[in-house]
């Protein structure tokens, strides 16, 4: 019992993060329970074990570009207590990401879709607007809530036979209802709140959608599952969404 009731103030104190906290640009209610400072620390530690694992680029042109459209579209989020570091990671891979706090990092293969600085300009802006947007903290509170859901459960059921079905229905439940919806719902979030940013730094939003484009273009071919399965939106759908938000993007363009 005592547990329980553990479990039901961390509850009410969950639900004070989440009256009082709020994306950027999208003002979407959010809960996270962990700090700012917890978030740049956790990156911290995260980037220097990638440092620690992963070849970085020398190439200096590739570099110079990532560091100088970080620098603006970092500029343009106005967060000054975000640690922005940005590396190019030698791999050919089509991916990019930022850990919590403002470490961002590119991979090589990723230049086979940008054409050119506006495009990556989409990339580093997409990779900021989750930082900014606490998406990193947001799943990993997201996660802790729903074992919380689920200890509870299981201390009121009594556990006993009750647990293998409990730990079943949490198990889906978290995937496909809260894990990989939410994770998209976040990289539309970080879509809209991206564009805003690099138009914000002076570029175009219109390559945007010449970016997904060949994004897409890449990865025929390639088997993808079903977009209720994926963690990431259809790249069709995403071409979409976007396009009908460059018209409010472009109040943002200089």
């Amino acid at each position: 019992m005592k547990s329980i009731i553990k479990l039901l103030l961390l509850g009410l104190t969950i639900a004070v993060f989440i009256a009082c906290s709020k994306t950027p640009y999208t003002n979407r209610k959010q809960m996270v329970m962990f700090s700012p400072q917890q978030e740049l620390q956790m990156g911290y530690q995260s980037a220097q074990q990638i440092l620690k694992t992963e070849r970085i680029s020398n190439d200096r042109r590739i570099n110079a570009l990532v560091q100088r459209v970080g620098q603006k579209i970092a500029k343009a989020a106005a967060q000054p207590g975000y640690k922005w570091q940005f590396f190019v990671i030698e791999k050919d891979m089509l991916n990019a990401f930022c850990l919590p706090g403002g470490k961002v990092f590119v991979y090589t293969g990723l230049f086979k879709a940008v054409q050119n600085e506006d495009q990556l300009a989409v990339v580093m802006g997409h990779e900021i607007a989750h930082a900014i947007a606490r998406h990193g903290a947001e799943r990993m509170s997201m996660i802790q809530l729903g074992r919380m859901g689920k200890e509870i459960a299981s201390q009121t059921l009594g556990g006993g036979k009750y647990a293998q079905i409990i730990n079943q229905a949490y198990g889906a439940g978290e995937t496909y209802g809260m894990v990989l919806p939410f994770s998209r719902k976040f990289e539309y979030e970080a879509d809209e709140i991206g564009l805003y940013l690099m138009t914000k730094a002076g570029y175009n939003p219109n390559e945007a959608v010449k970016f997904w484009d060949n994004m897409r273009r890449l990865k025929q071919g390639t088997r993808n599952p079903p977009e209720f399965l994926s963690t990431h939106p259809a790249d069709i759908n995403r071409i979409k969404k976007i396009q009908s938000l460059i018209p409010k993007a472009l109040q943002h363009y200089r």
